[in-house]
C-alpha cells in the first residue's frame, strides 16, 4: 500500500450518472430506463442503472490502478464468503468517452445496515443473531489462507511484520512530515508515537497464518433487506492475506459496537494475547492513512481512536 496522496479525476456526479448511461448502452443495446447516482467516497462513484431488463450497479473509479485489484478482491472473496457478493459483471477501462476505469456488479437489495436506524432498536438478541451470521461469513473468508502475507495480488511476505511494520513505519513518516507543515493535530502525532514506542510489545506474538481479510468491513458495507434479514456484504478495501484480526477494528466503527460485532467474532474464534492493543494501533493507523491518501480529516472518527489506543497502552 503506497503512502502518499492520491489525486483524485476529477468526476462529479452528473459526470457518473451520463456515463453509467454510456456504459449500459454500450454493454446492454439499450437507453437506460432508470440511472440514479447512490454515492461515494474519496475515489469512487456508484450509480445503479437498468436498461434493456437487466439492472447492476457501475463503479467509477476515481484513482488509477484500482480497477484490476477491485475485481480481483470482489472475486476473490465472493469465492469464501457465506453471505452474497456480488458478482461482477463487466469492468471498462477510462477513454476518450469515460473519464473514470469502472466495472458493473450485480445490484444487492436493500441498503446499508449503517441507515436502517431501527436496527439500533432491535432486541439484544436479533442484534446478536445478526453479529452471529456477520461474524461466521467473515470467518469463512478469513478460511482462505496463503503461504505468504500481503497484497492479494501478489503476497510475497514470510511473516505479518515483514509486510506491515514498513507500511506503518511510511504512515507514521509521513504524519511526522504533515505535522511539521501544521497538517496534522499535535494529538494525533502524540498518540502515533506513543503506540509506536510500544510496536514491540503490540506486535510480540507470531501471527501464525496469512489469512484472506475484507479490509473494510464495518456497518456501512453490510446490507439489510426486509424485516432487516442481511443481503449481501459490498466494497472490500485493501484486501490482503493478513493477520485475521486486522479485519476486526472495522466492527468498531460507526454503529458497530451496538451490534457487538467484534466480541462475538472473538468469543466465537478466539483472539490473539495483545488484540485489543493491535486493534487500536491499526484503527488509529488506518484513519491517517486514509487521511494522508485522501486529505479529508474527520474528527468525529480520529477523536475516539485517539481514545481507544491511550486506552489500551495503559493496559500494557
Amino acid at each position: 500500500m503506497k503512502v502518499e496522496r492520491i489525486s483524485a479525476i476529477p468526476f462529479t456526479k452528473y459526470q457518473a450518472v451520463e456515463c453509467a448511461k454510456l456504459v449500459a448502452r454500450e454493454q446492454w443495446g439499450a437507453d437506460a430506463a432508470k440511472a440514479e447516482y447512490l454515492g461515494g467516497g474519496s475515489f469512487g462513484r456508484a450509480v445503479s442503472v437498468q436498461a434493456n431488463g437487466k439492472k447492476a450497479v457501475i463503479k467509477f473509479l476515481r484513482a488509477e490502478g484500482m480497477l484490476e485489484k477491485e475485481v480481483n478482491d470482489l472475486a476473490l472473496i465472493k469465492n469464501y464468503c457465506t453471505i452474497k457478493i456480488p458478482r461482477v459483471l463487466f469492468s471498462r477501462k477510462a477513454d476518450g468517452k469515460v473519464a473514470a476505469d469502472c466495472y458493473a456488479m450485480e445490484m444487492i437489495e436493500g441498503k446499508s445496515a449503517l441507515f436502517a436506524l431501527g436496527m439500533l432498536f432491535m432486541s439484544k438478541k436479533r442484534r446478536l443473531a445478526f453479529a452471529d451470521e456477520i461474524t461466521s461469513a467473515l470467518h469463512s473468508v478469513h478460511m482462505c489462507t496463503s503461504d505468504k502475507f500481503g497484497d492479494t495480488m501478489h503476497p510475497d511476505c514470510d511473516s505479518w511484520t515483514d509486510f506491515y511494520r514498513p507500511f506503518a513505519e511510511a504512515v507514521l513518516a509521513q504524519a511526522e512530515k504533515m505535522f511539521a507543515e501544521g497538517q496534522l493535530p499535535l494529538k494525533v502525532i502524540s498518540a502515533m508515537r506513543a503506540a509506536w514506542a510500544k510496536f514491540g510489545i503490540i506486535f510480540s506474538e507470531n501471527v501464525k497464518v496469512a489469512c484472506l481479510i475484507h479490509g473494510d468491513l464495518n456497518v456501512g458495507n453490510i446490507m439489510v433487506g426486509k424485516r432487516y434479514k442481511i443481503t449481501g456484504i459490498i466494497d472490500p478495501l485493501n484486501s490482503m492475506y493478513a493477520d485475521r484480526e486486522y479485519d476486526l477494528f472495522q466492527f468498531d466503527n460507526l454503529t458497530g459496537k451496538r451490534f457487538f460485532l467484534r466480541e462475538t467474532y472473538i468469543k466465537k474464534y478466539g483472539a490473539s494475547k495483545y488484540c485489543m492493543q493491535k486493534l487500536a494501533f491499526y484503527g488509529l493507523w488506518n484513519e491517517v492513512y486514509c487521511y494522508i491518501k485522501s486529505g479529508v480529516y474527520v474528527s468525529l472518527i480520529m477523536n475516539p481512536l485517539i481514545k481507544n489506543i491511550y486506552k489500551r497502552l495503559a493496559e500494557l
